[in-house]
């Protein structure tokens, strides 16, 4: 018993001394680290317990149900959407007063007052079925520069709005959309290209995309409807279908290979990367120009299949217009084109593009709606038949244009319906083989035919002039008097009667005017006596070549007279015959 009560009395001791020891300070941070895991590399984990691993697979599994979804597409796109028309309405805060305003180059208030003389009707509904524009509600003759400006700061405001917020309703929309329904029916030869209706029939499938009226990014009772998704890719189908059947319609040179010899040096409005690109070697142009009948004829057609090919159509269109965006200025036409390829990806193709928080809301909302099963409000039912209305509408007016695409006449941006809602696309039908440009010029001498006149140059804002000028990077944004002028050159000054009250505002030194070109030579100075317009033809210089090495990206070569030399008074009864008012000359000249 003894024996047995030492050997007891000897643990009792060492448990003391342990937990004595254990209690010192020194002990606790053993005993601490002692009990941290060890970290195994490559399997670590958080207080959950998952390692990264494990984390991984289950995100997918959580994006997985997000496969069919378009909450986050929605998001995207109207953010997106917000985005072109910020840029289309700043081009118009700009530009438009000068262009369009009263005193502009072609004055909206005549348009106007032309198209009411010959409706032969003051209906407001018969004015607006043939213009469509909020400016028959206002004075325009009086007070046509403040509504320009106020349709574009409006218009500038909603779409940062969208931008921010990545939200909108009907309303909100709507009334953007007729915002720039409202510029476009007044524009004339400014607001004639593709890209203009292009715009309208997005931003017209836009509202449908949004919630009657809840402004929340993410409302839980509007999901997006699938009828918009769809007519979003039958929209992208369209303009890149359209693109590809007219040129292989169209020049020769589409079925030769040899549009991309030209293309670079004789677009609108060339960057300074189309100058390299221009000099490329014959089979990488001839590349070019099977990956673009492949881009705009087969791949197409991807969109309209399952998942992951219109994900895989969808993507090849992305990459298409960035490429375009990258070798040109072509307006914001290639970033417009892109928004409806983004309806071709899913909120599990695009989730990482959103924060967790954001991912995590509208799965959220998904599994929620998935699990169960309600009767639908009255809310909901009007809304589906408003979808299936709008869906109805969309095929209605498909038809023209779906005949249109398949008539070997085919007419290319052209709009079967006033609002053009559903429009016919395309570009590039013909490529222009040689470049030529209108050269204005000024001079002070009192006899302009004399060999003695100094002929000073007036330098515009991105297209090409001056020879040892870099050309521009300017895209998304855009100069509507460089592009027209373009197209100018390849016809006379009788059909482009817009370039005689150019020059009229030259010879007066016109403020406005000149805030649309990049160089007035007589700025500060007494206005020119007469101004004249001479035709040149461009070609880039080679690479390495001695023009290049000194500076010199074109040389061009003279080709005649575009508009003889002419003075204020020569111009006075034409300015009057057009109902123009006779420019004044600057205070500051």
């Amino acid at each position: 018993m003894s024996a047995e009560n030492t050997m007891r009395n000897r643990a009792r001791t060492q448990k003391r001394d342990t937990e004595t020891d254990s209690d010192s300070p020194h002990n606790i941070v053993d005993n601490q680290e002692s009990q941290k895991p060890v970290a195994d590399e490559g399997n670590s984990s958080d207080k959950t317990g998952l390692t990264a691993s494990d984390k991984g697979k289950a995100e997918d599994a959580n994006t997985d149900c997000l496969k069919g979804s378009f909450w986050l597409t929605r998001m995207l796109i109207i953010r997106y959407m917000g985005f072109i028309y910020f840029v289309a309405f700043l081009v118009s805060l700009h530009q438009n007063k000068q262009l369009v305003g009263r005193n502009g180059l072609l004055p909206a208030n005549l348009h106007l007052s032309h198209i009411k003389s010959h409706t032969h009707s003051s209906s407001l509904w018969s004015l607006l079925s043939h213009a469509p524009t909020l400016l028959w509600l206002v004075d325009y003759n009086k007070d046509l520069d403040y509504w320009l400006d106020v349709i574009a700061w409006t218009g500038l405001a909603i779409a940062a709005f969208m931008i921010v917020t990545g939200s909108g309703n009907w309303p909100l929309l709507l009334f953007q959309w007729m915002l720039y329904h409202s510029l476009v029916n007044v524009g004339q030869r400014w607001f004639s290209f593709g890209w203009e209706s292009q715009t309208l029939e997005t931003g017209f499938l836009t509202v449908f995309l949004c919630p009657m009226l809840s402004l929340s990014p993410l409302p839980k009772a509007t999901p997006p409807t699938k009828i918009v998704i769809f007519a979003y890719r039958w929209l992208i189908f369209r303009i890149m279908l359209g693109a590809g059947l007219i040129k292989i319609r169209g020049d020769k040179c589409w079925h030769d290979l040899t549009c991309m010899n030209y293309h670079y040096e004789t677009q609108p409005v060339p960057n300074p990367l189309s100058y390299f690109l221009h000099q490329s070697p014959e089979f990488v142009h001839k590349f070019e120009v099977l990956s673009n009948h492949f881009v705009e004829l087969i791949a197409p057609f991807f969109m309209l299949l399952t998942r992951k090919w219109c994900m895989v159509g969808g993507a090849i269109q992305i990459i298409f217009q960035v490429a375009l965006i990258i070798s040109g200025n072509l307006s914001f036409l290639n970033w417009l084109t892109i928004l409806p390829s983004l309806a071709c990806f899913d909120d599990a193709s695009l989730a990482w593009l959103f924060s967790s928080s954001v991912r995590s809301k509208v799965i959220k909302i998904v599994t929620e709606q998935k699990s169960r099963q309600e009767k639908p409000s009255l809310s909901k039912m009007i809304r589906r038949i408003f979808n299936i209305g709008f869906g109805l509408l969309v095929a209605y007016l498909s038809i023209p244009v779906v005949l249109n695409l398949l008539s070997p006449r085919q007419a290319m941006n052209t709009s079967f319906d006033p609002l053009r809602l559903v429009n016919t696309y395309g570009a590039f039908g013909s490529v222009t083989k040689k470049r030529t440009e209108v050269i204005f010029q000024g001079t002070n001498s009192s006899d302009p035919s004399s060999p003695q006149a100094v002929w000073e140059e007036y330098e515009f804002k991105c297209k090409p002039g001056a020879i040892d000028r870099t050309p521009c990077l300017i895209s998304p944004y855009h100069y509507r008097l460089d592009w027209l002028m373009w197209f100018a050159a390849f016809q006379n000054y009788q059909h482009n009667p817009w370039l005689v009250h150019l020059a009229a505002k030259f010879l007066v030194n016109d403020e406005n005017t000149e805030s649309l070109i990049a160089h007035n030579p007589f700025h500060g100075r007494p206005p020119p006596k007469y101004v004249r317009a001479e035709h040149y033809k461009y070609k880039y210089t080679q690479i390495g070549s001695e023009e290049a090495r000194s500076g010199q990206w074109w040389k061009r070569k003279r080709k005649g007279s575009y508009l003889p030399a002419v003075s204020l008074d020569m111009l006075r009864s034409t300015i009057a015959s057009m109902g123009w008012e006779m420019p004044k000359v600057s205070v500051t000249s």
